[in-house]
């Protein structure tokens, strides 16, 4: 059973960093895709970043390009979202989501409906 969860979320001042963590458990091959989304209040999910398992190749979304970092430590089955530079508006749940995957589509639309396992969520605050 596939079970992913977040760590790191707090309170950050606007211009600041954070890092959050997504632990993953469960897989039985490399075929996967780790995947970052976001949800502030009263808006839908936005998708943020995502990492292949298998060769390591990283999206993002333009909102967040040059600003955050998606990495991963295969041996710790765990993926990181460095966020630096984060603004006001900036804050959210933001949730770690797995799904399978071996080339079939494009990692960089990050598309919701590609992932099918998903964490608990960890809330990031940006204010000062």
């Amino acid at each position: 059973q596939v079970q992913l969860v977040e760590s790191g979320g707090g309170l950050v001042q606007p211009g600041g960093s954070l890092r959050i963590s997504c632990a993953a458990s469960g897989f039985t091959s490399d075929y996967y895709a780790i995947a970052w989304f976001r949800q502030a209040p009263g808006k839908g999910l936005e998708g943020v970043s995502c990492i292949s398992r298998r060769d390591g190749s990283t999206y993002y979304a333009d909102s967040v390009k040059d600003r955050f970092a998606i990495s991963r430590d295969n041996a710790k089955n765990t993926v990181y979202l460095q966020m630096n530079s984060l603004k006001p508006e900036e804050p959210a749940v933001y949730y770690c989501a797995a799904g399978y995957y071996s080339g079939d589509y494009y990692l960089g639309d990050l598309e919701e409906k590609e992932y099918i396992y998903w964490g608990q969520g960890t809330q990031v605050t940006v204010s000062s």
